[in-house]
Parts: C-alpha cells; structure tokens; sequence
C-alpha cells in the first residue's frame, strides 16, 4: 500500500469474537450428529495422537468458557447478558493490536467497537489508541499523523477519536472529521449478491459520497473480494462508474470543507434519526436531482444536484438574491465537464440552465467564485 501511495488501514474485530464464537461451543440440533459437541471447548490435550498434537484450539476459539444468555446484538458494551471476556483474553488481543501498530505503522486503526476495544470494562483501548498517537508523534517530528475510529461516540469522545458511522450518516455538519463505512454488497463477498447484481451501483454510491463530504465527512467503501482476491464483473463496472464521475468532478470533493449549509432539498430537511452505530442509508437511498449539496475550496463553492433534473434547470435556493451567505452577486457559473452556463440569481433561488445533454451518468457538479 506505501509503495502505491496509498495510506494503509487496519481494523480490528477480533475483540467481540469472544462472542461471536460461542456457537462453536453447541452441536446440531438434529440429524446424525445431534448433540455431539462442536470443536469450540476442545483443548491441547484432545488433540493428542492428531495431526494437531501440541497445538491448543483455545488460542484460536477462546471459547473455554460459559455460554451467554440474550441476544448477541445487544451486547455490544458486554452487558445484557454477556459473559465477560478473561483479561488473558483482552491482554491477548492488546499484544497482537500492538504487534500490527508496530510492525506495520498503519494510518489508520479502525476499531469495530462502541467507543474503543473493552471501553466498559478496561482501558486496553485507551492504551492502544495512546501508544498509536505517542508513536506517530515520534516518528513524525512531533505531530500526530495517526487516526483511530471507534463507535457510538460522545461529542468529547470525538475530539480524541474519529467518528465511524456504520452504513449510515448524521443529517448535519459535524464539527469534527468523521466517516461512514458502507459496502457495496454484504461485508464479504456473497455469490447470490454478485449473481442477482444486488450491489450499490455507482449513483448510490456518489450520490452517499457527495452528501457525507458536504457534512464534513468521509465515505470509507468496502468492496467484497472473493476468495481469491478479485472483485466480479458487476463490481468492477461499478467500480469504473465512480472513477469516470471522480475523474471529470473531484475536485468538488478532494481537499474540500464544507459549506455554511450541507444542503438542501426533502432529505436535506428531513429529521433522520441514526439506530446505534448507524443504519440510517436507507433514509438516503432516495436522493435525487432534488437534493443540492455544498462544498468549498477558498477560491470556490460547489453547488451539487444529486442527479439530473428532467427539465434541465437547476435551482438553489441556498444562493437566492440577498441570502446572508454568499452576498457577492455570483457572475459566474461553470458546470465541471462542460464550460460556462447561463444562470441568473432571483428572490427564489440561483437559476441554472443546464446543457441540453448530460455530461456525465451520475450528478452535475456547478462550480461558483467566491
């Protein structure tokens, strides 16, 4: 990744395995082996006489322990039933969290945790995200370079950690960097998804790029590999479908801020409420030429249609006549692709008069002086 210019990223999910794995403590409940134990309780001494011999399934399954009661996914803060992980577990996990900041030096660490590994039951997180800082602070002439993500996060939480928002997103700016993790199909590569072409296809996922940027934030996209570590056929169209709208519009996104709006339009002004880590997208998953959303550069402001209306005019109500945010009489509109347009400021709104054919697939992007 280095070499490639790329900035490298690790996450980390091994913490909740110590419930996840807990089926591998059960048996089946019906058929030929119906009751007979699965492997998750075994020890080093079962495997004597095995190919495995000298090896314990407990530094793999952890799951020498009793079963929780309730269920799994209200038991995030290790409560509500949770059977509470060893500290040899959690030492376990801080050594080998250390071990990849270490060997790897990563620039991000992306913990899929609310808050920080263990946060309500152990400060491992804290230590980890504070040898993370120290580090990048002395390999780094005495900044801190390095970024740590954790969830479900306090707005003083978000001054010391990044912000991750899972498949979904807050409905205003927020003060603090942050991101929303999605993915184009399920988190790993599923063969009736790629078959039926159920993914997010690049619209969708500009559409979310445009409105998490407006907001001050970061779309980090997970594309599901198969086991040999390509994408399909449909994936890599969608993957050409983003490039080709980056490619003619990002500096509308790249190395912007946001605006003194995020936008405009139903969704804009829709009251969207998050559900735990996030699982809002679907308030999302409708936007369409009727949303504008803003981003700027010092020597510019972009006004983003989510789409491209049917009749070829675009109005933003956000820069009418005499609004308080943008007082300089705009001369001059450019539509990124394309050249100059005609549009005309009025008490409803900034009147635009896009080319009679599209530039490109997905969303138009204006481009204002400041």
């Amino acid at each position: 990744a280095k070499k490639a210019g790329l900035p490298l990223g690790i996450s980390f999910h091994a913490d909740h395995a110590w419930r996840f794995y807990e089926p591998s403590q059960m048996s089946d409940s019906e058929g030929d082996k119906k009751g007979v134990p699965y492997d998750g309780r075994m020890t080093r001494q079962d495997g004597k006489g095995k190919w495995w011999e000298g090896l314990d399934p407990q530094d793999l399954y952890a799951q020498n322990h009793p079963l929780s009661q309730g269920n799994i996914h209200g038991q995030w803060e290790w409560g509500n039933g949770c059977v509470r992980p060893t500290q040899e577990y959690i030492t376990n996990f801080y050594n080998r969290t250390i071990q990849c900041i270490n060997r790897y030096r990563p620039d991000v660490v992306y913990y899929d945790a609310t808050v920080l590994p263990f946060e309500q039951i152990s400060d491992c997180g804290r230590r980890l995200v504070a040898h993370q800082y120290n580090r990048s602070i002395r390999l780094n002439n005495g900044q801190n370079r390095a970024v740590a993500l954790g969830k479900i996060l306090s707005e003083e939480q978000r001054r010391a950690i990044t912000w991750d928002v899972e498949r979904g997103a807050p409905n205003a700016i927020i003060p603090e960097p942050w991101q929303t993790c999605t993915c184009l199909g399920g988190w790993h590569w599923n063969e009736g998804i790629s078959r039926n072409n159920h993914y997010k296809q690049a619209p969708q996922v500009i559409r979310l790029l445009i409105d998490v940027v407006s907001k001050n934030g970061n779309l980090l996209l997970s594309v599901p590999l198969r086991a040999d570590g390509t994408f399909d056929e449909h994936e890599h169209k969608i993957l050409e479908g983003i490039r080709a709208w980056m490619t003619q519009n990002g500096e509308a996104i790249y190395a912007t801020r946001p605006w003194h709006h995020f936008g405009e339009g139903p969704v804009a002004d829709s009251d969207i409420k998050m559900n735990a880590q996030g699982f809002n997208e679907g308030s999302y998953a409708k936007m369409d030429a009727r949303e504008v959303r803003f981003t700027q550069t010092a020597r510019y402001l972009y006004a983003i249609p989510l789409g491209w209306p049917e009749d070829g005019r675009v109005v933003v109500k956000s820069l009418r006549k005499g609004n308080p945010d943008h007082q300089k009489k705009i001369k001059e509109v450019e539509l990124l692709g394309y050249g100059r347009l005609k549009a005309r400021q009025t008490d409803e709104g900034l009147v635009v008069t896009l080319p009679a054919e599209p530039v490109n697939a997905i969303a138009p992007v204006l481009r204002i002086r400041k």
